[in-house]
């Protein structure tokens, strides 16, 4: 007979983007905006929430350029790879939670500011810069 209690299962992987327990990392449901070729996002990327009278309420990747009358502000960050086509996607996201600054992702020519950094703090998404070990 087994002794199950001592048995390996499997090993956690460590990607670095949690980087504390507190504030507890609290997952939602996004929408995420369909774009135009199917694109995979990955887990720790940063998305915006449009808003403004052109806003649909839906979220983007952070850095992605602004239509008309559309506000986007740093809200939240994807929890795993999504695939986004054509069609709006439903994704989890984080809400809040502590996490390393270098592990995320937004646009590729997009860097952080402190206003999305504020926007995120507001949110309670804290950031910090952390070692990968």
């Amino acid at each position: 007979m087994s002794n199950f209690l001592n048995e390996k299962i499997d090993t956690p992987k460590r990607d670095g983007l949690i980087v504390d327990n507190f504030p507890p990392a609290d997952v939602f449901s996004v929408t995420l905006r369909a774009v135009d070729k199917a694109v995979n996002l990955e887990r720790g990327t940063v998305l915006a929430l449009s808003t403004g009278t052109a806003g649909d309420k839906k979220m983007v990747v952070l850095g992605t350029e602004a239509a008309t009358n559309e506000t986007l502000e740093a809200n939240c960050i994807l929890c795993d790879d999504t695939e986004v086509g054509t069609a709006d996607v439903i994704g989890l996201a984080y809400r809040t939670g502590h996490f390393a600054r270098n592990q995320l992702i937004a646009v590729e020519s997009y860097e952080l500011t402190k206003t999305d950094e504020e926007a995120l703090r507001k949110g309670g998404i804290l950031l910090s810069d952390a070692m990968n070990y």
